[in-house]
């Protein structure tokens, strides 16, 4: 029988964490997947040995067990050897099935079709895991939104790939919703059986920052704003407002205003902070030049003295 280097088949090693391991495994499933690989033997056969070496890495039990084995007699990838010396049993599947006849020695056939199979799936093609219940599947995937998109409520257009088919559906995002919260839709009406559920990902901003219900907001202020004062219209996500920019603030100084920060789904609203940032004209003219020279022979101040 042949022996199978399972990490070696992912890419890692046995000092790789469990999340790695995923990692890995998603990366190399998505790329060897029969769908993307139409009438392609050798990809199906990798993609085979992806998920039989994920079934194993992926699941603490059955990795402790391979890794003592592999440890104990110190095989290598390909390398045959008779598991009857070893006080092992089988009966080879002849090919068939999910599972290779090693597989099998160890686990007993566990994943051919088996419910405790970690095997590719609906979930990991969207990064997460299906998971199944005595009445109801359901199946885990990622939505990414924007701040906007999340203080207003918006409904985006998602294409999701169900057992090789892809299915286009229309999720609702309510208004007010949190990064990391999740959004339960049912799948019947769209062809799915079981219901998905999308965890909420903020996609960033430059120009927003999402802090609790407070947004941090950098406002870009010209020196000689900074330095004599002005009014700015700001467009804050609920509208534009004018604001009062003291004289003689500095970069990075914060402004607080009242209740203009992010609304939640039970009506909280937090406070909006205009971090000043001071930038220069990309350009100058001749005359600004002139009042830039003006203003450095005639100041005493140097901060770098302060």
């Amino acid at each position: 029988m042949e022996y199978k280097d399972y990490y070696k088949i992912l890419g890692v090693d046995k000092n790789t964490s469990e999340n790695e391991i995923k990692r890995a495994y998603r990366k190399l499933a998505k790329k060897y997947h029969p769908d993307l690989n139409p009438n392609d033997s050798n990809a199906q056969e990798k993609f085979k040995e992806i998920n039989e070496a994920y079934e194993v890495l992926g699941d603490p039990e059955k990795k402790k067990k391979y890794d003592t084995f592999g440890s104990g007699y110190d095989f290598a990838g390909g390398q045959h050897f008779d598991p009857s010396q070893f006080g092992y049993t089988y009966t080879s599947t002849g090919g068939a099935g999910d599972f290779s006849d090693f597989f099998n020695m160890f686990f007993g056939g566990m994943g051919n079709g088996s419910k405790s199979s970690r095997g590719f799936n609906f979930g990991d093609i969207f990064g997460g895991r299906q998971r199944t219940s005595p009445s109801r599947q359901s199946f885990e995937s990622e939505l990414d939104i924007t701040l906007e998109e999340g203080f207003n409520g918006t409904t985006k257009e998602v294409n999701l790939n169900y057992n090789g088919e892809i299915k286009r559906m229309s999720v609702k995002v309510p208004k007010g919703i949190f990064p990391g919260k999740k959004l339960k839709v049912k799948g019947e009406k769209w062809g799915i059986n079981g219901d998905i559920i999308f965890k909420i990902n903020l996609i960033e901003n430059v120009k927003y920052k999402l802090d609790g219900l407070d947004i941090i907001y950098k406002v870009d202020t010209l020196p000689w704003e900074a330095a004599l004062g002005t009014k700015a219209i700001i467009e804050t996500l609920s509208g534009k407002i004018k604001v009062n920019i003291p004289k003689g603030i500095v970069g990075g100084k914060k402004i607080r205003v009242p209740k203009k920060g992010y609304v939640d789904t039970k009506g909280n609203t937090g406070d909006l902070y205009l971090e000043i940032n001071i930038v220069n004209p990309p350009e100058l003219s001749e005359e600004e030049v002139k009042l830039y020279e003006r203003l450095s022979e005639i100041s005493t101040y140097n901060p770098r003295e302060s």
